[in-house]
């Protein structure tokens, strides 16, 4: 039974630390997934703020219709 319990022990033993092994091992990858995404975010606004300006250049904007230049009255009486 002691031989049994000892066993039993040190499989649990290894077991906890292949079990840190692997967390540590998880948190290296989500910081490198985070650096990863962080990089491609980045790159993406640029790219997105590149193709603006390369269209703003060409003449290609379209108007903000959220904009309007006339003050009409809204719903509660108040202007734009």
């Amino acid at each position: 039974m002691e031989r049994l319990n000892s066993k039993l022990y040190l499989q649990n033993c290894y077991i906890m630390k292949e079990n840190e092994r692997l967390r540590k091992k998880a948190q290296l990858l989500n910081q490198e997934n985070q650096a990863l995404l962080s990089e491609l975010q980045q790159k993406l606004s640029k790219s997105t703020s590149s193709k603006a300006k390369a269209n703003a250049a060409a003449g290609n904007t379209l108007p903000d219709l959220n904009l309007s230049s006339s003050s009409t009255p809204n719903a509660n009486g108040s202007t734009n």
